[in-house]
């Protein structure tokens, strides 16, 4: 151990580096793979690739944890006997998603639920847990070793037979019963990440005080208690039916408000899963409504590089790219993508003149909260004596578009802070507010996920609030009080009646959306992501956000700020008047009309700007986007320079 102290003081580290190898190598009962891991690191100098593994200790987020799984830099003992660039161990670091975190995670994971179940006077019943994973590098092998580290913890694991998507997994934590959930996914990060996101029992990803729960245990688990769990033993896990799949399909068809539209208008549709479990979500679902539909066949496998794309996010347009062209040479209207882990879902459309157009998370959720609630009006469900019992959910930095929309309707429109759990403790918040609600009235609580989604509608109609839509810029969107978390499977649905809603009105999506900037105004919005990678780049964003807090902007392109709004120090709440938790978050609001928010990604080594917009309502149409398209430009152009300036801020 002297020498390898030696080889750390040799380097130049950080020095939580340092702290981070020498605690690691502490350890005596490591694995050799990873203790010859960091030694031939340290023994080659590669200061820069220890740096990025161990600068700090993998936090547990509110969500969970996501990172690099494979290192730039492989070590021989990882890829131990790989016949491929693909290690046979995830990489070793501090900060990594590898083995020894997935294992701290659940070991974190079931102290918490073990806590919990006793203080709420069920010490009797054993924590149970669902894991699923998608097709990731290493997900199934975390699925596995999750599963192993639960039993042997003394609790009760069910897992799927394959992958699913992490909106399937959130329905089957609620539906099975279970009092927690695992997914192992990395969403639409890099090939080369992987990440454990954490669901309590109402399905819905964990926020406090469970978030803040776990987290403490999370701090308090040793290396040590690690290394015990690390060999697997799966005899005792228990894999789920095909029940629990067809369960979650009804669940999802049921975000269908007219079937007859979407079989006598049914869009063409090309779509394509980007190597990941849309495979087994939605495009089953496409396949019982019948849908017309091809399949990008070459993204149908489940190839964990995503090698046919150059990122597996369906923000990116060129992610869409081989499906855009198959719907070409098809001659089909319209193309649709989810992500690897199947909650985001990506659209594009033809238009007029024979050319796709992509369509923003904003405009595609526009749309269908347009479409959803004139829907509901049409069928009498929704009217002007109980708008105030319908609630649209979003996040601040989604289009405020959507809140005009509900506010035509006489809707509420409920803004949450990012991130998609925030939407499903409001839905949880409605269902405990109708079971309160009943029991005070006398009546029988009916079970609330065995019940009919039209006998759901009709008690939170009387006794709450009936969540209609609930959507993030990025993407994600769901309609289901059921599942909890974004559903690409179900947007995939809602957006094929969408364009059949258009079909038999003689229009594409193009022209419905012309139609809605028309009648709403003509809305843009804009996203800056500055990526700053490594130790390095962690510093440079927390100094950004630093920097708003001690050196705010009174300026942007020349414009006066006439509202600063700090979400970690002004007492802030929603429509239903709760308090909104803090955050490192920022929103600012300009003379011109113009608004943008500021946040570091939860999830990427970036830090993301969101920039909105707003033109009149006019027939020019066309003179109000190229307004709002130079608004937009302007200010990102602003906010990129800004930003590189206050990357080197020091309070």
């Amino acid at each position: 151990m002297s020498d390898i102290g030696k080889l750390v003081g040799s380097i130049d580290l950080l020095k939580n580096t340092r702290d981070n190898i020498r605690e690691f190598l502490s350890c005596d009962t490591l694995p050799s793979w990873a203790r010859d891991s960091v030694v031939e690191l340290l023994s080659r100098k590669e200061g820069g690739e220890l740096n990025d593994r161990f600068f700090k200790t993998s936090e547990f987020g509110t969500g969970g944890i996501r990172g690099r799984t494979i290192a730039k830099t492989i070590t021989k003992a990882e890829l131990g006997n790989s016949n491929s660039d693909i290690p046979e161990h995830a990489s070793v670091g501090s900060v990594f998603v590898n083995d020894f975190n997935i294992i701290r995670a659940t070991v974190a994971l079931f102290r918490y639920c073990k806590k919990y179940l006793n203080n709420a006077g069920l010490a009797h019943e054993l924590p149970s847990l669902v894991v699923a994973h998608d097709t990731r590098f290493f997900s199934k092998h975390f699925c596995e070793l999750c599963a192993s580290t639960w039993l042997k913890l003394g609790g009760h694991c069910m897992i799927f037979d394959g992958p699913r998507s992490t909106p399937q997994l959130s329905f089957s934590v609620k539906h099975l019963g279970a009092t927690a959930g695992v997914m192992l996914t990395a969403s639409h990060n890099p090939w080369h990440d992987n990440g454990f996101k954490a669901y309590f029992l109402d399905g819905a990803q964990m926020v406090d005080p469970h978030a803040s729960g776990v987290i403490r245990e999370y701090d308090l688990v040793t290396l040590a208690e690690i290394v015990p769990f690390l060999d697997k033993d799966l005899s005792n896990v228990a894999t789920l039916s095909k029940d629990v799949d067809f369960a979650y399909f009804k669940v999802v068809e049921e975000t269908i408000l007219d079937r007859d539209l979407v079989k006598n208008f049914s869009p063409t549709v090309v779509f394509t899963p980007l190597h990941g479990v849309g495979a087994v979500s939605a495009l089953p679902l496409m396949e019982r409504l019948a849908i017309e539909h091809s399949v990008v066949e070459s993204q149908n496998d489940c190839d964990s590089r995503f090698s046919t794309v150059k990122s597996p996010n369906p923000e990116n347009k060129e992610a869409l790219k081989l499906a855009v062209k198959r719907a070409k040479s098809l001659g089909y209207e319209l193309v649709l993508a989810t992500d690897p882990d199947g909650d985001r879902t990506a659209i594009a459309v033809k238009n007029k003149f024979g050319k796709f157009e992509y369509f923003s998370g904003n405009v595609a959720w526009s749309l269908l909260v347009d479409y959803r609630l004139s829907k509901l009006k049409e069928l009498g469900i929704l009217d002007p004596s109980n708008g105030d019992k319908f609630a649209i959910i979003k996040t601040f930095v989604t289009t405020p578009l959507i809140d005009k929309i509900a506010a035509t309707f006489g809707v509420k429109c409920v803004n949450t802070l990012t991130g998609f759990k925030w939407i499903g403790e409001k839905i949880e918040d409605y269902e405990r507010k109708l079971t309160a609600a009943m029991k005070n009235d006398g009546g029988l609580v009916p079970n609330y996920n065995a019940s009919s989604a039209a006998k759901r509608r009709e008690l939170l109609l009387k006794y709450s609030t009936f969540f209609v839509f609930g959507c993030e810029e990025s993407y994600g969107c769901l309609s289901s009080d059921i599942v909890r978390d974004k559903d690409g499977a179900s947007a995939v649905l809602m957006l094929c009646e969408l364009a059949a809603y258009a079909k038999r009105h003689g229009m594409n999506l193009c022209e419905l959306r012309d139609e809605m900037f028309r009648k709403y105004g003509c809305f843009g919005e804009s996203v800056l992501n500055i990526y700053y990678d490594g130790a390095d780049g962690a510093g440079k964003i927390d100094n950004i956000l630093a920097s708003y807090r001690d050196s705010r902007p009174e300026m942007v392109n020349n414009v006066r700020i006439t509202k600063f709004i700090d979400f970690q120090k002004d007492q802030l709440f929603d429509e239903d008047g709760k308090k909104i938790p803090e955050q490192k978050f920022f929103f600012i609001e300009l003379e011109n009309g113009c608004k943008y928010a500021v946040r570091a990604s939860g999830t990427e080594p970036k830090i993301k700007f969101y920039m909105f917009c707003e033109g009149k309502v006019s027939e020019n149409l066309d003179s109000e986007k190229r307004h709002v398209e130079a608004l937009l430009k302007k200010m990102k152009k602003y906010l990129e320079r800004d930003a590189n300036g206050r990357a080197e801020f020091r309070a």
